[in-house]
């Protein structure tokens, strides 16, 4: 018992996830409030602001009270104060900023992908694991109550033997020509590391590990629909990475029963759906779809006969015969959840259950979608060793 205080450099707060998520409803509130942990330990934070653009981060520090902020990284990584290293940089940027930071002996806590290369990532964990210090990354979207919920359902056998799973991601981003894009124009081209196969499926093979089980095999379609965008400058450039890819994963449970997964995901989608993503599990004694907010399931016994009739136009509400999956507890910001836990495993020295190895096998799951899609073939994935 006592209190132990962590001074957390954070870099690339200037992003619109490394501030808003990760800064300003996570690790400010915490700053505010503190943490407690199970044995009466009181964790207590303080931020370091690093980055590559003084003013902002001036600006930011001004704005939120924060005492210190660098440009310098190798100057921050050397202070023997830094006990943690955050990272929220673009991805081309993440694995030479992570390695220094472990090897300066800092835990380290980043976002995804952890690297451009499966290579690279199962190199950071071995770096991880000759400095001994904790890792997370984040795992953010298995801590969000509809994605809480429809992992319950499946520990608590809703849905018996499971039998596949569907998602739906996606929206329009604008182009940038009539209407300012929602994403950064990075995000589109291949040589800077954008690409919606190497920025989402690393996020699928978490909730797919997290909810169901391990991939197995990919066979995945990568396709740039827009092939002409417009930057931050108004200035028209060449969409290099793909905008949208379409996978099918095939997992199976820690029972081994093989199950069957199909996700969309696409930046050149209008919304038909109650959230801009939505998984489906369908088994043999239930089914339930949730979002990141809300879930709803139908069992065995409730589920209606329909009957296809082309002739008849149809009149049952299907979405009216499902039920509300309750939360039955206090389900906080995922995001400040992972901060809780990872923070929690710093102090007591244990691992984090969402490592750089779990990291990895997302980037696997990359390139393989990738590679699949080059090839036109179905992809095994295969285990991975640090």
């Amino acid at each position: 018992m006592g209190t132990t205080k962590l001074t957390i450099a954070m870099n690339g707060v200037t992003g619109r996830m490394g501030y808003r998520q990760h800064l300003l409803r996570s690790i400010l509130p915490l700053r505010e409030e503190g943490l407690t942990l199970a044995d009466g330990t009181r964790v207590e934070v303080e931020p370091i602001l690093v980055g590559r653009r003084p003013e902002t981060l001036a600006a930011l520090a001004k704005q939120h009270g924060i005492a210190r902020w660098e440009t310098d990284l190798a100057a921050v990584l050397a202070d023997p104060q830094v006990d943690i290293y955050f990272d929220a940089q673009v991805t081309s940027q993440r694995k030479a900023a992570l390695t220094a930071a472990m090897q300066a002996g800092k835990h380290v806590f980043t976002e995804k992908p952890t690297a451009e290369t499966l290579e690279e990532a199962v190199e950071l964990e071995r770096v991880r694991a000759a400095a001994g210090v904790t890792a997370g990354v984040v795992h953010d979207k298995l801590y969000l109550p509809g994605l809480v919920k429809l992992r319950r359902l499946v520990e608590e056998g809703f849905f018996g033997r499971i039998l596949s799973l569907r998602g739906e991601f996606g929206y329009w981003v604008f182009e940038g020509d009539h209407q300012p894009a929602q994403r950064p124009s990075w995000n589109y081209r291949k040589q800077d590391g954008g690409g919606m196969t190497i920025d989402m499926f690393c996020h699928w093979n978490y909730v797919m590990e997290g909810i169901i089980g391990k991939v197995e095999a990919v066979t995945a379609k990568a396709v740039t629909h827009i092939p002409t965008r417009w930057d931050e400058q108004g200035q028209p450039y060449e969409a290099t990475a793909d905008d949208a890819a379409y996978g099918i994963f095939e997992l199976r449970t820690p029972q081994g029963d093989p199950v069957i997964a199909q996700i969309n995901s696409s930046w050149a989608v209008r919304v038909h759906r109650d959230e801009l993503v939505e998984f489906q599990i369908d088994g043999t004694h239930g089914s339930a779809v949730a979002g990141l907010f809300s879930c709803v399931a139908q069992q065995r016994a409730h589920t209606p006969k329909p009957v296809w009739n082309p002739d008849i136009p149809t009149t049952e509400r299907f979405r009216e015969q499902w039920l509300d999956v309750p939360a039955n507890a206090d389900l906080t910001n995922g995001f400040r959840a992972q901060w809780e836990e990872f923070l929690s495993d710093v102090v007591t020295g244990r691992p984090h259950r969402y490592d750089l190895l779990s990291a990895a096998r997302g980037v696997q799951l990359a390139e393989n979608g990738l590679k699949s899609s080059a090839e036109g073939r179905r992809i095994e994935m295969e285990a991975l060793q640090a």
